[in-house]
């Protein structure tokens, strides 16, 4: 019976030997310079266009404790950050109850009572093509641009510049895979304009500009909302903020030589609350309004972009009728489409690899509620379970590391003052396909506290209960090329292109 006993030890050490060796050890070695360059930087007022900014930091002063919203670069981080992503998430909500709405609404005399709106400036009579959602032509071109962060113009979000109107007048944009209208504020500005960057956008000095008329099939698509015959728009963020105004036609100019005629816009009239110093939005969701679907026709309906590594580096937006990876090491997994949130792009995921460690969690813990890839989210939010287990293991891995105090809803962080390189667990997001989109290094930590700038959080947060799905935040994205193949209902991830 002893030796019966032993044999089975054995067997089970054997068993267990080699599953360890089977077991594929994933981990990256990061330099102190490369993280350090990879902090998001967010200058406190006045901004200055000599700073010189870097990579994935936050940095937000831990004081100012007042109620509410912090105000412009003021109160501590985990007000600011989460406030972003609740707020982020309210947004996300209100566009899938608009885009999920039945039959427009009829057209009103007065659509938004209490808000102001001016004249909308004389359409100019001349044909504007609707670009409904057909394949390019053969060989279309692709047309890319870059992108950055915006934490110049205080805005925690990635940004674009693009021209309107002809003569072009650039503008810089915040990129929004959550939002389909693009807006920019417009004189005269009849109701508020904030403050922005540039001068505010002068339609009278345009020669391509009008307004979209009531009955419009674009119109439609914005909510089928009129005045005096003209088609007007309004949209609601979660924080409060809001723009309205009259639903445009103009020649956008993405690069110096390659421009979409005809794109519609919100002409903002009224702009109230904050959207930092930047000029507007650009919408890349799934909806018919968006500049994705838009360009479809012209330039392909696949659109790309890689979120930059750096602050000191771009990276860059594309749009083209081809996968854009700008190497071959890419792969896709399925576009899932919800009927209550018909423009998120949502993907199928089902377990993480943590240093070559499976987490021991059940595939329908992710995919009981989806998850969203979203570009304006800054953390990633996953069920608690999922959560606890990631956490746990990254923690077994840096036991090396000397801990520092958590930065809610960043529970694990670690100073690593006096460290020239970081071992760091690899991190994969595997999804119900087999594809597996693996993080770069710099999307694994993120640095809250510019009075320790060698203090590193974990930055992935467990999903507050009142999120009805996870989502994956633009903080993993960076330096990885997104690609969302709409035509063929897949998104691609190109590794550290960026």
């Amino acid at each position: 019976m002893a030796s019966q006993r032993s044999l089975v030890s054995v067997l089970v050490l054997c068993l267990l030997c080699g599953a360890c060796a089977a077991a594929k050890r994933r981990y990256l070695s990061v330099s102190m310079d490369q993280l350090l360059r990879s902090k998001a930087h967010l200058d406190c007022p006045p901004w200055k266009k000599s700073v010189t900014s870097s990579g994935n930091k936050l940095t937000i002063p831990a004081v100012c404790a007042l109620p509410g919203p912090p105000p412009k670069c003021c109160g501590a981080f985990e007000r600011h950050v989460l406030n972003h992503d609740m707020n982020r998430l309210s947004t996300l909500l209100q566009r899938s109850s608009v885009s999920s709405s039945a039959a427009a609404p009829a057209p009103s005399a007065d659509p938004f009572p209490g808000i102001p709106f001016g004249p909308a400036p004389s359409p100019r009579p001349r044909g504007i093509p609707f670009y409904p959602p057909v394949a390019p032509p053969a060989g279309a071109p692709a047309v890319t641009i870059p992108d950055s962060t915006g934490t110049s113009l205080d805005t925690l979000e990635f940004v674009v510049t693009v021209g309107f109107g002809t003569p072009a007048q650039n503008y810089t944009l915040s990129i929004d895979t959550g939002s389909d209208v693009s807006w920019i504020q417009c004189l005269p500005c009849s109701g508020h304009c904030y403050k922005q960057h540039d001068p505010v956008f002068d339609p009278t000095k345009s020669t391509t500009y009008s307004a979209v008329p009531c009955g419009h099939p674009q119109c439609a698509a914005a909510g089928g909302k009129c005045s005096n015959g003209t088609c007007v728009y309004k949209v609601e963020y979660g924080d409060g903020s809001s723009t309205a105004g009259v639903l445009s036609h103009e020649t956008l100019s993405l690069t110096s030589t390659q421009a979409l005629p005809g794109f519609a816009f919100g002409c903002g009239q009224t702009n109230v609350g904050g959207f930092g110093d930047v000029d507007g939005v650009i919408g890349l969701g799934r909806g018919a309004l968006s500049l994705s679907s838009q360009a479809a026709a012209t330039f392909g309906a696949t659109f790309s972009y890689c979120l930059p590594s750096y602050d000191t580096s771009p990276g860059y937006l594309t749009i083209s009728s081809t996968t854009p990876a700008s190497n071959d090491k890419v792969q896709y997994t399925a576009m899932i489409q919800k009927k209550d949130h018909p423009s998120l792009y949502f993907v199928e995921l089902v377990s993480i690899d943590i240093g070559g460690f499976i987490l021991p969690v059940p595939p329908t813990v992710f995919t009981k509620d989806g998850t969203l890839f979203d570009s304006s989210t800054i953390l990633t939010y996953l069920p608690a379970e999922a959560y606890t287990s990631l956490r746990d293991r990254f923690k077994f891995t840096m036991t090396q590391y000397k801990p520092a105090p958590a930065y809610d809803p960043l529970d694990t962080c670690y100073d690593f003052t006096g460290q020239n390189a970081i071992l760091l667990p690899a991190v994969s997001f595997k999804f119900s396909d087999g594809s597996e989109f693996d993080l770069s290094p710099v999307a694994i930590l993120i640095y809250p506290n510019d009075t320790a700038p060698a203090t590193g959080c974990f930055a992935f947060a467990p999903r507050p209960s009142t999120m009805p799905f996870n989502i994956i935040g633009n903080t993993q994205q960076r330096g990885t090329e997104v690609i969302y193949d709409v035509g063929a209902e897949k998104i691609g991830f190109g590794q550290f292109t960026c």
